[in-house]
């Protein structure tokens, strides 16, 4: 996801995007977590597989794919962003063959033809300006009969809670940037990306819903950390300095009151598409 275009409306400057980029993967991974696993689960891996973690930001499906196709599979990690990138580099595992991490955007990509087994696509695919010219490069390195997969948050914001919460902020704090950053996020719904794949020439497409309960010890904690880490959260701030940031967090907070435990940890629903999809044989 690099450059003054980012589509996912990161901040752009060295120090600013740094410390994001660490945010998101600090106060990201309890929400990605059982995610990752799903749609790693769903892909069927093997050892010395050929993987590409696409939109891979700060590498939490490169990890987790690097695990299950071991020393003698490769796992390939592109994102449009740079300072994703050097920050999944710093938190990738030694344990395995190096992650490949390259810079390019999803329309894009650096890799031959038939080049994976697999594509992954952990809430990348609604950042994608233009969806079906990504999912058909990455329909042009999959191999045939090789699998996609992505999740994408499931729409409307009230199917997810803790999104609905940051919604009200957005709305009743009138910031329309903000707003138009969260509304991408929530921008591909399960219709949009069969749709998009099919064109792209994938088969034997199926999308359902996941629902994960997820727990937070020290809600306050995770809500000022995680709303750091987010595009609209920075708008936010932008729009009413620390105090207005400082303000919206609180007012997370209290919109999640009914999950929250009377010690301040909380068990909130988050709801995902899941994707999956077969790579057409060449004619």
């Amino acid at each position: 996801m690099a450059d003054s275009a980012d589509p996912t409306g990161f901040p752009l400057k060295d120090n600013a995007t740094h410390d994001a980029t660490e945010h998101y993967e600090r106060y990201s991974a309890p929400i990605m977590a059982p995610f990752v696993t799903a749609v790693v689960e769903a892909t069927d891996l093997f050892p010395g597989a050929q993987v590409l973690d696409l939109a891979c930001g700060t590498g939490f499906v490169a990890r987790a794919a690097a695990a299950q196709v071991g020393p003698t599979g490769h796992v390939a990690a592109a994102d449009f962003l740079e300072a994703m990138l050097r920050t999944a580099a710093r938190h990738a595992p030694r344990m395995y063959p190096d992650i490949e991490f390259t810079q390019a955007p999803a329309d894009k990509l650096p890799y031959p033809d038939d080049s994976f087994d697999a594509v992954l696509c952990q809430q990348g695919v609604q950042f994608f300006p233009d969806l079906t010219a990504a999912l058909t490069e990455a329909a042009r390195v999959t191999r045939p009969g090789g699998r996609f997969t992505a999740t994408a948050w499931t729409p409307p914001a009230d199917r997810n809670p803790y999104m609905a919460a940051h919604l009200k902020v957005l709305t009743e704090e009138d910031i329309p940037e903000g707003k138009a950053r969260f509304d991408a996020s929530l921008s591909c719904p399960a219709d949009r990306l069969t749709a998009a794949l099919t064109t792209a020439g994938f088969h034997d497409i199926t999308t359902r819903e996941v629902t994960f309960a997820i727990a937070f010890p020290d809600l306050a904690d995770f809500v000022t950390g995680h709303l750091a880490a987010v595009p609209w959260g920075q708008s936010i701030e932008e729009a009413g300095g620390r105090a207005g940031f400082t303000a919206a967090a609180a007012t997370v907070r209290e919109a999640l009151t009914p999950y929250t435990a009377p010690d301040g940890s909380a068990t909130l629903p988050f709801t995902s598409t899941l994707a999956t999809a077969t790579r057409a044989p060449k004619r």
